[in-house]
């Protein structure tokens, strides 16, 4: 049979209404057959939002065996994984390859969603990716998914402003240092405490930053031990409490977001930001004079000596295990998260490479400092990854329930929390 084009033929006859409807039927289905045939399959991926950054990759990435096309998902972490389980544990096979926060990579392969990373580039994936990428995408010891970029957070400050203070940033300073400074001098401390995964996200690097963790023993699930009532626990409180109390407490603290931060660090109070990558060219367009005035050391330490372990966010790609063209989402995956598309997304996002060749991309030694692109990497090895869990969500519900607000966090608060996790985990209380 020969597939061709089928012409209408204008008015019809009665008479011939249900032969010709009948005709007609016959050649959609073989049409139908024909497509099938011949089509190129199209591998859906599932993205986080950004700015062009993954559907460059998805272009560049498709070939004459497959085209990658994108599907955006919610702005919030927490609403993308809802939508992404909620399809996944309905066997919905219109999801090819999927972009998972981190926090949730745990739970997708706990519960069967992810098709396996081959073992030759789970081997590759290992070798060139940050640890922390790594760590962020195992679950129980095997690579379930694909590190793509790696975020992490620096401490921004206003040059001008330690100008004034004094503040030799030269040297590692403490959330103590900068607070007081701040506090001294009319500046503020932006950071991200609203009631989200992104004061989780602080909290959970000030807990490392003092040589702890929120929970030990992950890969045993509902029955790993919460750590959070420890002392660096207790350290990480004292730097919120310290912080909310004091004058370098920004006005909208309590509901502050990366956006948020973002706009206190260039106004006229601001002095210390902790924030992500692509804020460097945020103040370009619309505050230039903020832009020529911004500096950046390694993360603040919790407490002196301790190096810091800055937050570590980023995205991997998932392959899921419903999809009708595994083998072939498997192979797109390769090249997605190749060194070159990761810096092809650090270009056009500012989002950068969770690997060392990924900064290698000639363009972006044209946008950003020698010195932020190696400040970047050193974060990067220095990162403490959140807690790799199934129960992530929950955990993180439950510590943003006790912890917040910021102003009422106190040497209790550890202890409260660990509690109150512990008893959602076994399903004594609700969140």
């Amino acid at each position: 049979m020969r597939c061709s084009t089928v012409r209408g033929t204008g008015a019809g006859v009665a008479r011939r209404n249900t032969v010709l409807a009948a005709a007609l039927m016959l050649l959609a289905g073989l049409l139908t057959a024909c497509s099938s045939a011949s089509a190129t399959p199209v591998l859906t991926w599932y993205i986080n939002p950004d700015t062009g950054g993954q559907d460059a990759v998805a272009q560049r990435c498709s070939t004459s065996q497959y085209t990658i096309a994108t599907q955006v998902l919610p702005t919030d972490a927490g609403q993308q994984r809802i939508q992404l389980a909620r399809r996944l544990a309905a066997g919905d096979s219109s999801i090819d390859l999927m972009s998972i926060d981190p926090p949730y990579t745990a739970e997708f392969a706990n519960a069967g969603y992810l098709a396996p990373v081959p073992a030759g580039l789970a081997s590759t994936l290992r070798r060139r990716s940050f640890k922390s990428a790594v760590a962020a995408a195992t679950w129980k010891g095997r690579l379930v998914v694909a590190p793509f970029w790696s975020n992490t957070q620096v401490l921004w400050y206003r040059k001008s402003f330690v100008q004034k203070a004094g503040i030799d940033m030269s040297k590692p300073v403490t959330w103590s240092q900068i607070i007081k400074a701040a506090s001294a001098n009319g500046g503020t401390v932006a950071v991200q405490a609203n009631k989200y995964e992104g004061y989780v996200v602080w909290i959970n690097a000030l807990v490392s930053g003092a040589g702890g963790s929120l929970v030990t023993n992950a890969a045993k699930g509902i029955e790993a031990t919460i750590s959070i009532n420890s002392p660096a626990g207790r350290a990480a409180a004292a730097v919120i409490q310290d912080l909310a109390g004091s004058k370098a407490a920004p006005a909208d603290l309590s509901v502050s977001t990366e956006g948020t931060a973002g706009t206190t660090f260039g106004g006229p109070k601001g002095a210390f930001m902790v924030n992500w990558t692509y804020i460097f060219h945020n103040y370009d367009t619309d505050a230039p004079q903020v832009a020529k005035d911004i500096g950046y050391t390694t993360y603040p330490q919790t407490l002196p000596g301790r190096p810091a372990r800055p937050p570590y966010g980023g995205i991997g790609i998932g392959v899921s295990r419903f999809s009708q063209h595994v083998a072939l989402a498997t192979k797109a995956l390769a090249c997605l998260t190749s060194p070159t598309s990761q810096g092809i997304n650090a270009k056009i996002t500012g989002n950068m490479p969770s690997s060392a060749a990924g900064y290698q991309y000639a363009p972006l030694k044209k946008i950003y400092p020698p010195g932020l692109l190696a400040l970047f990497q050193k974060s990067l090895v220095l990162a403490a990854p959140r807690s790799v869990t199934p129960y992530w969500s929950d955990i993180s519900s439950a510590i943003q329930s006790t912890w917040h607000s910021p102003t009422s966090v106190n040497a209790t608060t550890p202890q409260k929390s660990a509690t109150f996790i512990e008893q959602v985990l076994q399903g004594k209380a609700l969140l």
